[in-house]
């Protein structure tokens, strides 16, 4: 799928992805710009960057992003500053020894849910 321009309009909700769990594979990266449920900027989701969320791995928006989805007022918002894409399957995905062993590769990536709190119980 492919994160084009696009308006949010849904009233009294939350806008970004929710922080959740799936049963297939997503892998996601960006093209340009930013995308709406990550911050950019140092350490943050880049343009030529990807994330791997296998089966079953919580992931959602970060913090940063949470937070000031929470506090903004819920009119029609234009999403035009990015392109992102996701692919999805149901088998998991494996990195190369290469991938794996990639300098680059971001640490602490979880780290950006540190702080949240649990707003619902079962």
């Amino acid at each position: 799928m492919v994160f084009a321009p696009r308006w949010l309009v849904g009233e009294d909700t939350f806008r970004p992805p929710w922080f959740h769990r799936n049963v297939m594979s997503e892998y996601m990266g960006l093209i340009e710009g930013a995308y709406d449920a990550k911050t950019a900027g140092e350490g943050g989701f880049v343009p030529g960057g990807g994330s791997l969320h296998n089966m079953m791995s919580a992931h959602g928006p970060d913090r940063a992003t949470f937070d000031k989805a929470s506090a903004a007022e819920l009119k029609p918002q234009k999403i035009d500053d990015g392109l992102a894409f996701m692919f999805e399957t149901r088998w998991p995905v494996t990195l190369t020894e290469q991938a794996a062993g990639a300098g680059h590769l971001q640490t602490g990536y979880d780290g950006v849910w540190q702080g949240l709190e649990r707003h619902y119980r079962r």
